[in-house]
């Protein structure tokens, strides 16, 4: 979504022209910020490429205040960003006005337990399949963007964790942590995939599965937009005598097993908007070495990468097109090991209803979308407080076309979708609104025939 308090360059340098004629180059003498009643000033400053005393071209100042200002916004803390210059004798006054965002987000849980809608509306007995509790979050802990997040859920699945993440510690805001833990306990389990589907195995006493893990890594972050990554995690999962006997594959012939995967990740996301990007681009990178602790089974390597581009075509059209690849080598891997497309992790839109299984994977997505209606910012007059009673709305109508691939040396004869062709086009409407919301009703049909309305609630490229 444009930001409706982008700096304008005619302004800016205007301004500079009526202020200070005659320099090619300005010095900055002072940056202020107004509005971070919460975030501390060093976080903000850590973000911009410049500093007091630093000397700026009068030709690239409007592009670079709009950087710097863009910068400040993705930190996804504030509602708003504006950014204003005011010159005299050669010396700049750069002042950041900023609107902050609520930062406390105790939402409730009650969600499906399936992977989407479609698939809870093939179980048979759906209306058990709910899980309830609260999810807590809290952003910008203690004004160092610092993010506090915990899980208390029950239900059809139990889940607690709580995790840390501060991206910025030390004199230059550089280098940060992240802890968390997690323990899982469902009763049910997809321990199998025939004609491209899942099967599940549901218990009401006993849990088919039980997962924990803990996770400690470093980030190392020059701006909001470049950001690396090294992590550890420690897992531990456990199956019942029911899912081993269904599907000795399930873990290589053990019911328990326990190992370590260390991930390197680079990410350099330099979009307009993290929530609903217009324009930009967007690359990461990541490989993952895992160790098995407690089982026989040999290491896995994972190599990963993502890279998308975002154009503004002009008169409200846009363009945006990604690809992703997954590359994972070992001499032999369980069926816990080799979910491709359709879970979580990536999807060829229109095949909601089935999951492909496999080593690798390569999925390339695009969309042209028109901006059908923008209504600004809506004032809710009933809500006093700032932060919450100015409401962006934005709707975009999007054509997309999707395709992928799913290689896998061995395939059960049931399954027909691995190693072969998947693509899809459809239709769909993209409302954008505040706190980076994105809801999305889109309709797909896939090269084989079938598809239908789908319901999301994240940008698809």
């Amino acid at each position: 979504m444009a930001s409706p308090d982008s700096v304008r360059r005619f302004a800016v340098d205007s301004l500079l022209a009526a202020q200070c004629p005659g320099y090619s180059f300005v010095r900055v003498g002072q940056v202020l910020f107004i509005g971070n009643e919460v975030t501390k000033e060093h976080i903000l400053r850590a973000e911009l490429d410049f500093r007091e005393g630093d000397t700026i071209q009068v030709a690239e100042l409007a592009a670079r205040l709009e950087r710097n200002r863009a910068r400040l916004y993705n930190l996804q803390l504030f509602n708003q960003v504006a950014a204003q210059a005011t010159c005299r004798n050669g010396e700049l006054i750069v002042l950041f006005g900023l609107q902050e965002r609520w930062y406390t987000f105790p939402v409730p849980i009650f969600s499906f337990a399936d992977r989407n809608i479609r698939s809870w509306l093939d179980r048979p007995d759906r209306w058990r399949r709910f899980d309830y509790g609260l999810h807590l979050t809290r952003y910008n802990f203690r004004g160092r963007n610092e993010q506090l997040l915990g899980n208390l859920q029950f239900g059809f699945n139990r889940k607690y964790e709580l995790f840390y993440i501060t991206p910025s510690l030390g004199r230059f805001r550089r280098m940060g942590i992240s802890v968390g833990a997690s323990l899982l306990q469902s009763r049910a389990l997809d321990y199998d995939t025939r004609n491209d589907q899942l099967l599940a195995l549901r218990t009401d006493n006993t849990f088919p599965v039980q997962r924990w893990y803990v996770t400690g890594g470093l980030r190392w972050r020059r701006t909001v937009q470049r950001l690396t990554t090294l992590e550890g995690y420690y897992y531990h999962e456990r199956i019942s005598d029911s899912v081993q006997q269904r599907n000795p594959n399930y873990f290589l012939g053990t019911r328990q097993r326990a190992f370590v995967d260390v991930v390197l990740a680079r990410t350099l996301n330099q979009r307009n908007s993290f929530a609903y990007p217009l324009s930009g681009s967007f690359l990461q990178v990541s490989l993952t070495q895992r160790f098995f602790v407690t089982s026989a089974s040999p290491p896995i390597t994972t190599v990963a990468g993502r890279y998308a581009r975002y154009f503004d075509l002009g008169k409200g059209f846009y363009y945006s097109a990604s690809g992703e690849v997954r590359l994972r080598m070992a001499q032999r891997l369980a069926y816990a090991d080799s979910r491709a497309l359709g879970y979580r992790q990536a999807l060829v839109r229109g095949y909601d209803a089935f999951v492909v299984d496999g080593r690798h994977f390569g999925v390339v997505r695009q969309g042209f979308s028109y901006r059908v209606f923008d209504a600004g910012r809506l004032n809710l007059p009933m809500l006093s407080d700032p932060r919450l009673n100015r409401v962006p709305l934005v709707l975009y109508l999007n054509t997309f076309a999707d395709a992928g691939y799913v290689a896998e040396r061995s395939v059960p004869v049931t399954n027909r979708l691995p190693n072969q062709l998947l693509a899809s086009l459809g239709l769909g409407l993209h409302l954008v609104t505040y706190y980076d919301r994105v809801f999305t009703l889109e309709y797909a049909r896939t090269l084989e025939g079938f598809g239908g309305f789908f319901f999301r609630t994240e940008f698809p490229i």
